[in-house]
């Protein structure tokens, strides 16, 4: 059955974001389809999105992979909207820096030339990129406006764990970006920074763990990061921004996405203080080290807000919803 509002395709459907993107879609009254890979590890338990309201009605679930961007065509044929969320992530390196690459652009190019095809339909595609497309370029400003992209080259020279995805959501969002303007077809992509609070999909949520990691100092080799401030967004203002582009008529181009920027100093005092059991014992030289780091430049959602999108949730609701989901789910 068919919503009023029509049928949107979802790829990455079992992903932190992805999830909760088809929850509030499927609440804002659309038919979702979303994607999956064949070989995914959720495949033989897919309830936590069967079992979402009004999923049994209005969601399908489709096998698809970014190797093969031919496979996305059953999903997208007949919707009015594409959002692409499904991204290659490998932070341990299990894959060269170049398969990487390709399989983000190849599959996103290959999602967009599926639009292209189904355009009497399929109006628009929402991107969803990372604030590592806008913040690695060594930039001295307070803030980062939609203007600014990451560096390529300054990204390689920091030889982090992460490097193939910063370049890969790089390179991917450049394409699309691309692809829209050549093609005159309708592309909007939203840069969220690190994304916090609860998560529908079992696997604990990567950006949960790390920030909840990061802030408490329990978690292996992330109370050494080099971080000293952060900039958080809630899961659902993720979400809801993602609909909210998607049906503004004049939204065009990038959007950053990110409601507060915070020291860790503050943000782990905050979360501490109100669950001293996540409290690791930290040496004193870690301590000292943590308040000579340099402040990082922050997000600027300028763009975002003064199209009408409204944020709901403080950092106090991200930390809350977070601990509290991630101790439901046995992870804390």
């Amino acid at each position: 059955m068919e919503s009023e509002k029509g049928t949107v395709c979802v790829t990455g459907g079992t992903g932190y974001i992805g999830s909760w993107l088809i929850l509030r879609l499927l609440d804002h009254g659309y038919s979702v389809r979303t994607t999956i890979r064949s070989n995914s590890e959720h495949k033989k338990d897919l309830g936590f999105l069967t079992s979402l309201p009004g999923a049994s009605e209005k969601l399908k679930i489709f096998d698809a992979d970014l190797n093969d961007p031919e496979s996305f065509r059953a999903a997208i044929e007949g919707c009015i909207g594409v959002f692409h969320v499904a991204t290659p992530v490998d932070f341990f390196g299990k894959d060269t820096e170049e398969v990487v690459i390709k399989r983000s652009s190849e599959g996103a190019t290959g999602i967009l030339k599926a639009c292209l095809e189904n355009s009497k339909t399929v109006k628009k595609l929402v991107y969803t990129s990372s604030a590592s497309a806008v913040g690695l370029n060594g930039n001295n400003s307070d803030e980062l406006d939609e203007s600014v992209w990451s560096d390529i080259d300054y990204v390689k020279s920091l030889r982090s764990p992460g490097l193939s995805y910063a370049i890969s959501k790089t390179l991917t969002e450049r394409a699309v970006l691309e692809f829209s303007e050549k093609h005159g077809f309708e592309v909007v992509t939203l840069v969220p920074s690190i994304v916090v609070g609860p998560f529908i999909c079992p696997k604990f949520a990567g950006s949960v763990q790390f920030t909840l990691g990061l802030l408490s100092g329990k978690m292996k080799n992330v109370e050494s990061s080099s971080l000293a401030s952060i900039d958080m967004v809630h899961v659902d203002d993720v979400a809801r921004a993602h609909i909210f582009l998607f049906e503004h008529p004049e939204a065009k181009g990038r959007y950053n996405c990110s409601s507060n920027a915070i020291t860790v100093e503050s943000a782990s005092h905050l979360l501490c203080s109100k669950y001293p059991e996540l409290q690791a014992h930290r040496k004193d030289s870690e301590k000292d080290q943590t308040k000579s780091l340099k402040l990082l430049p922050s997000l600027s959602s300028k763009k975002l807000l003064d199209l009408g999108f409204k944020f709901k949730y403080g950092v106090e609701e991200m930390l809350d919803d977070a601990v509290k989901c991630s101790k439901e789910k046995g992870y804390l």
